[in-house]
């Protein structure tokens, strides 16, 4: 049987060293949730937020099977996990993404010179509470804003900016998840839109916005342009690792 763990530090040491800040949010307790098997001594856990969904410990069958509906990115700690998961969804689509270094050192006058990129007719804005429910009104947008459970939730701990055009986002960046010290950042740029460097500028008004904060902008990579991205930006590529796209026609991640 599978169990929500309500005293989360107990699954602390089953994520130890896993550098990835969405299983943070769910040990803080800040979003998300960690499920395991033995509630009082576990020795796996699965922590859950958003779609993303990381397996740690000793391979549990019942946790991979605890699968949330809908389109989940499943990530093990291992390749025991990964054949554990394989094994269940024989139909996943086992992906490989690009961990970015945690340590980054900003360069923030490069950052204040990016926003001066920004084309004429073009508007750039923090996501309040009007500009939260533009975010709901595309698939392009509402990531921005949907692991939060609440307007209120988000505007109170989430982090965003966006690029407005004629009154439409048309490009994006904000905080997928948040955990104590920080935040996750998702990026999008509609497609049309795309080439003129709008993700660059809108990911460098965040990052700014996060620093003054004292909030850190975590950044991992879908393939290698975010990475190119994320390299413009002052971040470094650390590591690639596997993860499984499970039970959908669409992804947004």
């Amino acid at each position: 049987m599978v169990y929500e763990l309500s005293d989360t530090y107990k699954a602390e040491s089953i994520f130890e060293g896993w550098q990835e800040t969405l299983i943070y949010s769910c040990l803080q307790k800040v979003m998300g949730k960690v499920f395991v098997t033995d509630p009082i001594n576990p020795v796996s856990a699965s922590a859950l937020v958003g779609c993303f969904e990381f397996y740690a410990g000793d391979p549990d069958v019942e946790l991979v099977k605890n699968k949330p509906g809908g389109f989940v990115i499943m990530v093990p700690q291992n390749e025991a996990w990964a054949q554990l998961i394989e094994s269940v969804y024989p139909d996943a689509k086992r992906v490989t993404r690009y961990a970015i270094k945690k340590d980054t050192q900003f360069d923030v006058e490069a950052l204040k010179k990016n926003l001066q990129m920004l084309p004429d007719g073009y508007e750039l804005k923090p996501i309040d509470y009007s500009v939260y429910d533009l975010c709901l009104g595309s698939p392009v947008t509402v990531d921005f804003v949907s692991a939060f459970e609440s307007r209120e939730k988000y505007l109170k701990d989430g982090r965003g900016m966006v690029i407005l055009k004629d009154g439409r986002i048309v490009s994006g960046a904000s905080s997928y998840t948040r955990y104590r010290e920080g935040i996750e950042i998702e990026v999008d740029t509609v497609e049309s839109e795309r080439r003129k460097n709008l993700a660059l500028i809108v990911c460098s008004a965040l990052i700014l916005r996060c620093l003054e904060e004292g909030l850190y902008p975590s950044w991992d990579a879908q393939n290698m342009g975010s990475v190119h991205l994320a390299e413009k930006l002052g971040y470094e590529f650390d590591h690639e690792y596997a993860a499984y796209e499970v039970a959908s026609n669409e992804r947004t991640h």
